[in-house]
């Protein structure tokens, strides 16, 4: 496009000094002002700093042997540790900036037991680290002043900042691993799952009510569908369960904070993506264990085999389901995909289609938000998508539509810290 720029006449005369020192200060505002916006605009915006704190808890009797009877057990101690942080900074003017915790190193001393804790947080990069460091110590101390949930010596607060490669590695933990052979059919028309084969599967309830599937990728941290919550975001509505049924469920937490997509807006299925924090923390077993994150970069090339689960309906129509199903499927080029007589031009950025032209073997209602999971040469598996959308269920040419997570990688560490 060419811009046109007004130009001045023919005729001139000179300008007075005042002038001149009137225009000499106008073009200094402006060149303030446009400064300042760069400034806004381009330097990044947001980045993920790790603190260490430590503090001291008193008057103990621990047992790290489960078969003794002790005050406390040290994975008792571990996670109302861990829950205690949780409670300083969700409930404090940080609680926007806030990401996680984990407690990393529980040492029995003569008086008590010192706390070694690894803090997440996500602040702008202008200010000063030694600024934020202050304003974390100044929370936490005067939180630990006034809890009742354990005994803490105050004046053993302390807080120091640590190099995000340093941070990144102590609070990462072993992912993606299972202990069931790989034995997966379909979930439309299904096979049941084997116990613990799917351990990082979860069913998120409204009103004790399955409403979609989740994954879990951290303790306190599961990833799932934003449509999952177009009729309701509050937590306190919410539940989620592990385990191979319903019901029973192997277990069940409360929702404590449900983020959806900022850029996901019903019924466009753009940015459909939701991260769900659940407390009390679960413990990793056989039974209950997390996936791994892709990279951003990671691509899966078109024809790789990959895996969905999921509690939902059997045929269009159906109901949920109370046992697991699992199911094969391929990955669909975005070529074939976006053909007239498959999706279109329906297909945007950041999805992609998984199963089978000819149908049958696909994902169902009750399915959204689950996972779709592929493994690697270790048989490590990572999560590349997350169940989105599709036109009926199992109908030739209308696979199934995942949202896909390396797209929003980065988004998801911004607001889990992982």
């Amino acid at each position: 496009m060419m811009y046109r720029a007004r130009g001045f006449g023919s005729r001139s005369r000179r300008l007075k000094p005042w002038m001149v020192a009137l225009l000499i200060v106008l073009l200094l505002i402006v060149v303030a002002v446009a400064i300042g916006l760069l400034a806004h605009f381009l330097v990044p915006g947001q980045r993920m700093e790790y603190y260490h704190g430590t503090f001291k808890i008193l008057d103990l009797r621990i047992n790290s042997d489960s078969r003794q009877n002790g005050k406390y057990q040290l994975k008792d101690l571990k996670e109302m540790s861990e829950n205690l942080v949780d409670d300083t900074f969700i409930d404090s003017a940080l609680n926007e900036h806030y990401i996680k915790n984990r407690v990393v190193r529980l040492t029995p001393e003569e008086d008590g037991v010192k706390a070694d804790v690894i803090m997440v947080f996500q602040f702008p990069s202008a200010e000063q680290r030694a600024v934020r460091k202050k304003k974390i110590h100044s929370i936490l101390n005067q939180k630990i002043r006034n809890t009742r949930a354990l005994s803490i010596n105050a004046s053993s607060v302390q807080v120091d900042a640590m190099s995000s490669s340093t941070g990144k590695l102590t609070v990462q933990a072993c992912c993606g691993k299972r202990v069931v052979p790989l034995i997966a059919n379909r979930i439309m028309s299904g096979d049941i799952a084997a116990k613990a084969a799917w351990p990082w599967q979860a069913s998120l309830q409204r009103f004790n009510v399955h409403q979609c599937g989740a994954t879990l990728i951290s303790n306190t941290w599961l990833v799932t569908a934003a449509h999952c919550f177009k009729n309701s975001a509050n937590p306190r509505q919410w539940t989620v369960s592990f385990g191979t049924t319903i019901d029973p469920p192997l277990m069940k937490r409360n929702v404590r904070r449900i983020i959806v997509h900022e850029r996901y807006h019903s019924p466009a299925r753009e940015y459909d993506i939701a991260v769900v924090q659940f407390s009390p923390r679960v413990a990793f077993t056989d039974d209950i264990r997390r996936v791994c994150l892709p990279e951003a970069s990671a691509s899966f090339p078109p024809n790789s085999t990959v895996y969905i689960t999921g509690f939902g309906a059997l045929y269009y129509g159906g109901e949920s389901q109370n046992d697991l199903r699992e199911a094969r499927l391929k990955i669909i080029s975005d070529d074939v995909c976006k053909q007239p007589q498959v999706y279109g031009s329906d297909i945007k950025f950041g999805m992609f289609c998984a199963g089978y032209l000819e149908g049958i073997y696909d994902a169902c209602r009750g399915d959204s938000g689950g996972p779709l999971v592929i493994k690697d040469v270790k048989d490590t598996w990572y999560l590349i998508g997350i169940v989105s959308w599709g036109d009926n269920c199992g109908q030739r040419n209308k696979p199934g539509v995942y949202t896909m997570v390396a797209y929003y990688r980065h988004w998801i560490a911004s607001k889990t810290g992982l």
